[in-house]
């Protein structure tokens, strides 16, 4: 499995930004996460084939997260950016279903940066 990923860039706090991820092949679960500088990568939203989408606390009502399934590829609609949403973003892949532990995640794109300034 492949996973490309685009639509990185820089905004000022307040503005929105789309990321997208192309899988080359259906998976199941597709998933956004993040790593900001000194700090350990966390997840920020989660598409499940079975269990839906769920979000991190810490986006929820700002970040929207969709699917076209045609193309087997993921979005992520950021709106309302804070400095804080500053990081590399990265999208992973399981084959079968949303993993617990970010280790478990079978395939990872390159990631894009995303940058908030104040």
């Amino acid at each position: 499995v492949e996973l490309v990923e685009s639509g990185g860039g820089s905004v000022q706090a307040g503005g929105s930004l789309t990321l997208s991820c192309a899988a080359s092949v259906y998976v199941a679960c597709m998933g956004w996460f993040r790593q900001a500088p000194g700090k350990e990568r966390e997840s920020v939203a989660l598409y499940s084939y079975t269990a839906g989408i769920t979000y991190a606390d810490s986006v929820k009502g700002r970040f929207v997260v969709s699917k076209d399934s045609t193309k087997n590829t993921l979005f992520l609609q950021m709106n309302s950016l804070k400095p804080d949403d500053t990081a590399m973003y990265y999208c992973a892949a399981h084959r079968l279903w949303c993993p617990d532990s970010l280790g478990d995640y079978n395939y990872w794109g390159q990631g894009t940066q995303v940058t908030v300034s104040s």
